[in-house]
């Protein structure tokens, strides 16, 4: 298939035109190259993906193209030149503490460009978008673990708030225009070429460097950690999982639209991360412990039981194996 993955020079987005390569498909990548986090790691990533086409006779199959999915002009033109079997949407101004310092960013990328894919995929009858939602709809949802079908009306956060929105628009255009669309509710990505501003890659190089670690409430905030393999495996497995129409046990509006949690279905606590990172690295963190900062939840746990019964895969990967993986290849490449 011919398949377009927004956001290749991203940390997923990266890893998933890999995967997708392998298989034998052609990938278009798109992506800003913008300065949230270090553009030269963004960098490092293309080129590392360039070498992995030389290295495999990938050349014809792979073409990166720059691009701002906010820009209405150049998507309508992609779409135009393009015929899309599949659309894997990962670009996103990602950051939850982020959204507090710039709004606009969320705007421009999470919605108006989020209003562009759909665009595109109505423009050319897209037979499936998947794209990225995040944990972070559920905000402080007391019942756990978070299951699909509960309430995500309270997000905390803008970030939460876009990712809240994308799926409202996609279940939007997929009952007006029947497009199949399926989100996926990452929780807490992790590992090697990851986000420089997530606290795993900050505490390995912290601790290396014998500084401080800022430690939020007080290292008892549990999270649902997803090594970056198992992120990878369910999104090529969905994207073949075409949802049927249907509606809904709210509502009888129906649209070939899914929902599903992808997630280690194994809360852990900051403190056991921080330690698993101690060990990794050979050195014990010097910690300032702080309270829960705003905008942050203190526990997510992902209920992956529709992903198991529709395409029989759940993440497996413990939080002592990725962390190895990752303080690897950050040593080798610091």
């Amino acid at each position: 298939m011919n398949i377009l993955v927004t956001g290749s020079a991203g940390f997923i987005g990266f890893y998933v035109a890999q995967a997708l390569l392998k298989q034998g498909h052609s990938v278009v990548g798109i992506d800003n190259l913008n300065d949230y986090y270090d553009v030269s790691l963004k960098q490092a990533r293309l080129d590392f993906l360039q070498q992995f086409c030389e290295e495999n006779n990938f050349q014809d199959k792979y073409q990166f193209i720059k691009m701002d999915i906010a820009d209405r002009k150049a998507m309508h033109a992609l779409f135009a030149k393009n015929e899309f079997d599949r659309v894997i949407h990962l670009a996103a101004q990602a950051g939850v503490r982020y959204s507090i310092q710039n709004p606009n960013a969320y705007v421009d990328s999470n919605l108006i460009g989020f209003v562009n894919v759909l665009e595109g995929c109505r423009q050319q009858k897209t037979t499936h978008l998947v794209y990225a939602s995040s944990s972070s709809v559920y905000g402080m949802n007391n019942k756990v673990p978070f299951s699909t079908g509960d309430r995500v009306d309270y997000p905390i956060s803008l970030y939460a708030a876009t990712k809240k929105s994308n799926e409202l628009m996609a279940h939007t255009y997929s009952h007006l225009y029947n497009i199949p669309t399926t989100g996926l509710r990452f929780f807490t990505v992790y590992g090697p070429w990851g986000r420089p501003d997530m606290a795993y890659f900050s505490f390995t190089q912290k601790i290396m460097n014998g500084e401080t670690i800022d430690v939020f409430n007080h290292g008892q905030m549990q999270r649902d950690f997803t090594y970056i393999d198992d992120i990878v495996e369910g999104i090529v497995r969905v994207m073949d999982k075409i949802p049927a129409r249907q509606a809904s046990e709210f509502s009888t509006a129906e649209a070939p639209y899914k929902i599903y949690n992808i997630g280690n279905n194994q809360p852990i606590t900051l403190e056991r991360f921080i330690n698993a990172i101690e060990d990794a690295v050979g050195k014990k963190a010097v910690r300032n412990n702080l309270p829960m900062q705003a905008g942050d939840v203190p526990r997510t746990y992902a209920d992956v039981s529709e992903l198991m019964a529709d395409v029989d895969f759940k993440p497996t990967t413990e939080i002592e194996i990725g962390i190895n993986l990752f303080v690897d290849w950050y040593q080798s490449n610091a």
